[in-house]
């Protein structure tokens, strides 16, 4: 790989592009997963179990995951109309929606800003190959 860059659209992806994209999955890892481990470990995240070991860990990780990415549904076993669920469940919301929109639009911005580069043999294509290099 030596002196083949990874370009997408005729457009060179750089390490600005990469630290972006691992930005927004971070944001989207870490407001689902340390929301669910916030509420798996203290009392009032545990009192709206209604399945104890991993099945209730299931419930909680669901309820995060779907409240960041989807419509908000949990489990039935999780009573998760609670202040604290609903709250923190909100707060997961804002960040893991809000939060991942912002390196998202960075990255757009900056492929927006380059140059289409004309196709060489240099350049690595990332995205689906043309028939030509099957």
């Amino acid at each position: 790989m030596v002196g083949r860059t990874p370009e997408y659209l005729g457009k060179k992806i750089e390490a600005y592009d990469v630290k972006a994209a691992v930005i927004a999955i971070l944001v989207l890892t870490f407001s689902i997963l340390g929301f669910s481990a916030w509420a798996a470990v203290t009392d009032w995240g545990r009192s709206g179990l209604g399945n104890a070991g991993p099945h209730g860990l299931s419930e909680i990780i669901y309820a995060y995951s779907s409240g960041v990415g989807n419509n908000g549904s949990a489990f039935a076993g999780l009573s998760a109309n609670t202040a604290w669920y609903n709250t923190i469940l909100g707060i997961a919301m804002l960040l893991g929606r809000f939060l991942f929109i912002i390196p998202v639009l960075a990255l757009a911005g900056n492929l927006v800003k380059k140059k289409v580069a004309p196709p060489a043999a240099g350049p690595f294509p990332s995205g689906v190959l043309p028939l030509s290099y099957c």
